[in-house]
């Protein structure tokens, strides 16, 4: 049994051992700039952002004219429609007196006839 165990220390120490693991390569540090750099992100990320925002902007305005003009094309149909209604509503009131004997009599005057026991006078001259 003691073999055993002297057995199991060997290969449990031969496993431990292990070759001789390489270093991991020295870090290098960064190169020091040579100067400053020539673009200025800031100012072109500024540029960017601005350019986004009128693009998006631009895109609402199309809608924004439309809305526009469908509101006054409204209102004009508005009042077009305010202005039939009160003709159809003049035109009514003439159908429905047109069989008052008044209205009948105007209209014949108005086309130049006489009642039958009136003497038509023709005025010249005037």
């Amino acid at each position: 049994m003691a073999a055993r165990a002297q057995a199991r220390k060997r290969t449990s120490a031969t496993a431990k051992r292990r070759p001789a693991a390489r270093k991991p390569a020295a870090r290098r540090k960064p190169a020091a700039r040579r100067g400053a750099s020539r673009i200025h992100w800031d100012r072109v990320g500024r540029v960017a952002l601005t350019l986004v925002l009128f693009a998006v902007l631009y895109s609402y305005l199309n809608p924004v004219i439309d809305f526009v003009k469908t509101y006054t094309a409204t209102t004009a149909a508005r009042v077009q429609l305010h202005e039939a209604q009160d003709e159809n509503t003049r035109l009514h009131w003439r159908i429905q007196h047109a069989d008052d004997p008044i209205t009948l009599d105007a209209q014949a005057r108005a086309q130049g006839m006489v009642a039958p026991e009136e003497t038509p006078l023709v005025v010249r001259g005037l």
